[in-house]
C-alpha cells in the first residue's frame, strides 16, 4: 500500500485534531536536517536558530552520532538496569572523567534529572548533614525554568507553568535570581537548606546571564553552610555558552551537575546527574532508578556526542561566533526602536524586542523570519531567543545576521 503524502496544512490539522494543545509552534512543518539547515515538507530550507532549544548543538543528524546509534540499536537495545549491559561502564567512565566527577546517574530527559537531583540532595541532607527527617529545604530563583513534572512547577513563579496543578510539592524557598545577598539572607534564616538548584544563564527567561562572579559567590555561600550547590546545565551546558559549562566562565564545580538536552546531539532522549562518591552513596538498589536510564543506545550516542563537541572545537567556535552575533546586534539595536538590546553567551543569544506598541510582535518577526528563512522563536512575549547549533561558520553566521537584521527593520515604522 502506498503511503500518503499529506500536505504541510494536513500535517498541522493533524496535530490539531488528535494531538494536544499544549504547544504553540510556528506553522512550519519540517522532514529533514541536516547540519545547521532544516527543510520543510515542501522543500524549503531554513537556518535553525533554536536547536531544538540547545539539543542540536552538535547540528542536525550528525553523522558520527548517527552511526553510533545505528550500530549499537542494531546490536542491543535495552536490557533496562536488571543486569549489566557492555556499553553503561563504558559510558560511566568516560562520562565522568570528561567533567570531573566520581560518579554518574544516568537519566533520560532533562527533569528526570533535576527530580533525581533533588532526591538525591535531599537525602544526602538527611543521611550525610544530619537534618530531621521531612524537613530539607532547597533555594530556587524566581523565573526558573527546571522542567514541567509537578514538583519542579511547583517552584516555578510562570502563571502558565504553575496554575491549576496543585497540590502543590512543598520544601523549596524562592529568591530574586542574580542576587547574592539574597541567597545569603535565605541561607542565615533557614538552617534546614539542603541545597541551592540555579541555571547558570537562564535560558527560557531569555538568556538571562548574571553579573560576574554570581556563581562563585552563590557557591561559596553554599559552602559555608554546609549546603550543596546544584546547577542545571540542561541547556547551557555542552558547550553552548562557548565553555563546556556555563559554571567553567567563573571556574565552579558544582557538588551536583545536571545535564541533558545535547548530551546525544538531540538524537536520544539522554541526561544525566554527576557527582562526588561521597555524595552519590546515599542512593542504594532500589532507591532511585529508571527502565530506559543507561540503555547501551544511550550510553553509545551520548558518548560519541561529546566527542564531536571537543573533536570539533564547538566551544570555542560558539565562544568566537557568539562575540561576533553580539557585536552585530548591538549594531542593529542601536538602529532599531523595535529591538531594543541583546544579551547572551557564546550561542546562546536573546534579541530584547520592544512590543509597547505591538504585544505580538515578536511573534510576527519570527514568521517573517521563517519566510526568509531562518527559524527563532519567542519567549515571554517580547523576547526572540537565538541559538543555532555550534558547527555553524563564520559565512553563514554573517548571512543569518543580514536576515534577522533586514527582517527586523521590516517592522520599523
Amino acid at each position: 500500500m502506498k503511503e500518503k503524502k499529506y500536505t504541510a496544512n494536513e500535517l498541522m490539522e493533524l496535530e490539531n485534531q488528535y494531538g494536544a494543545h499544549n504547544y504553540h509552534p510556528l506553522p512550519v512543518v519540517l522532514a529533514r536536517g541536516e547540519g545547521v539547515y532544516v527543510w520543510d515538507v515542501n522543500g524549503k530550507r531554513y537556518y535553525d536558530f533554536l536547536s531544538a532549544y540547545s539539543a542540536v548543538n552538535q547540528g542536525h543528524c550528525h553523522p558520527k552520532i548517527i552511526a553510533a546509534l545505528i550500530e549499537q540499536s542494531q546490536k542491543l537495545t535495552l536490557t533496562s538496569r536488571a543486569f549489566y549491559n557492555d556499553k553503561l561502564g563504558v559510558y560511566d567512565q568516560f562520562i565522568t572523567d570528561y567533567f570531573g566527577y566520581e560518579k554518574v546517574l544516568p537519566m533520560n530527559t532533562g527533569a528526570e534529572a533535576v527530580e533525581t537531583a533533588i532526591k538525591l540532595c535531599r537525602k544526602w541532607a538527611y543521611e550525610k548533614k544530619g537534618l530531621p527527617k521531612n524537613s530539607a529545604q532547597i533555594i530556587v530563583c524566581e523565573n526558573n525554568f527546571h522542567g514541567r513534572t509537578t514538583t519542579i512547577v511547583s517552584f516555578s513563579i510562570d502563571p502558565e507553568a504553575h496554575n491549576h496543578y496543585g497540590p502543590y510539592t512543598p520544601g523549596f524557598i524562592v529568591i530574586p535570581y542574580n542576587n547574592a545577598p539574597a541567597l545569603e539572607k535565605a541561607l542565615i534564616e533557614n538552617p534546614t537548606v539542603a541545597g541551592f538548584l540555579v541555571e547558570p544563564i537562564q535560558g527560557e527567561a531569555g538568556a538571562y546571564v548574571p553579573d560576574d562572579g554570581y556563581l562563585k559567590k552563590s557557591f561559596e555561600l553554599c559552602h559555608q553552610h554546609n549546603v550543596l550547590f546544584i546547577a542545571d546545565e540542561v541547556q547551557t551546558g555542552i558547550a553552548r555558552t562557548g565553555k563546556l559549562l556555563a559554571c567553567d566562565y567563573e571556574n565552579v564545580h558544582p557538588d551536583i551537575l545536571i545535564l541533558g538536552k545535547a548530551l546525544s546531539g538531540g538524537v536520544y532522549p539522554v541526561s544525566a546527574v554527576l557527582s562526588s562518591n561521597e555524595i552519590m552513596e546515599v542512593f542504594h538498589p532500589g532507591q532511585h532508578g529508571s527502565t530506559f536510564g543507561g540503555n547501551p543506545v544511550a550510553a553509545a550516542v551520548a558518548i560519541s556526542a561529546l566527542e564531536v563537541i571537543k573533536e570539533e572545537n564547538l566551544a570555542e567556535n560558539s565562544y568566537e561566533l557568539g562575540m561576533f552575533f553580539r557585536c552585530e546586534m548591538k549594531n542593529l539595536c542601536e538602529n532599531s526602536t523595535i529591538a531594543a538590546f541583546v544579551r547572551g553567551k557564546g550561542l546562546l543569544n536573546a534579541l530584547i524586542i520592544n512590543n509597547k506598541a505591538n504585544t505580538n510582535i515578536a511573534w510576527d518577526i519570527c514568521l517573517k523570519l521563517a519566510e526568509n528563512g531562518l527559524l527563532a522563536k519567542p519567549t515571554h512575549t517580547n523576547i526572540i531567543r537565538f541559538a543555532p547549533p555550534l558547527i555553524i561558520t563564520k559565512n553563514q553566521t554573517e548571512e543569518c545576521i543580514e536576515i534577522i537584521r533586514k527582517t527586523v527593520l521590516l517592522f520599523e515604522s
